[in-house]
């Protein structure tokens, strides 16, 4: 039997029909992928910018602290080099004054002591005294007999000083030597004075 019009009609509306539904259906889930694609770039996105605000936020901070901490490091620099340069003005003041010691009245008593000192930390016995003129005066033959007896040792002058106020004592064939001149005393305790002398000159208690 032959299919009449009618039915090849029917069957074509119902592929149409079948087919339009599933374009229907096919539309809808491409609609709602492409939403959940959407939504997904959209939240991705949204912590991506917040991960880059949080990373931004963290150098900026580690920038500020590093400029702080530059800064604070040179501020620190620059004061000590002021004091620096304050304190070797001091000591380079008092190295041109220890000559003006050699005027006060009880300058033998100190000149006599300075030789003890290098006598004894010399420790020979057989000793060499060095002094600078107006020192080596004030060790007379008498003054270095006495302290020869006192250490039971042998002194005896050497040429004077060209440079520095004070004495130096050595060895009698040159090779040991100690100086206890002004000069080097200073040397030696300026360290341990850098200290109490900043501490003098900007009005603060010892």
């Amino acid at each position: 039997m032959k299919p009449t019009d009618e039915d090849i009609k029917a069957l074509s509306r119902a592929v149409i029909s079948d087919a339009r539904g599933d374009a229907d259906q096919n539309l809808a889930e491409a609609k709602a992928k492409a939403q959940e694609i959407r939504e997904r770039a959209e939240a991705e996105a949204a912590a991506e910018r917040t991960r880059i605000l949080h990373k931004a936020t963290q150098e900026a901070e580690r920038l500020r602290s590093q400029a702080i901490a530059t800064a604070q490091l040179k501020a620190r620099t620059t004061e000590l080099e002021q004091r620096e340069k304050l304190l070797e003005q001091v000591f380079a003041s008092a190295r041109q004054q220890l000559a003006s010691v050699q005027k006060s009245t009880d300058y033998e008593k100190t000149a006599q002591r300075l030789l003890n000192e290098a006598l004894v930390q010399l420790g020979a016995d057989k000793v060499k005294v060095r002094a600078d003129a107006a020192t080596q005066k004030l060790f007379s033959a008498a003054v270095l007999e006495k302290i020869a007896k006192e250490l039971k040792i042998q002194v005896k002058l050497g040429e004077p000083l060209k440079h520095g106020t004070g004495v130096v004592v050595e060895t009698e064939d040159g090779r040991r030597q100690y100086d206890n001149t002004l000069e080097t005393r200073l040397a030696r305790l300026q360290d341990t004075l850098r200290s109490p002398v900043f501490h003098l000159l900007m009005g603060e208690p010892l």
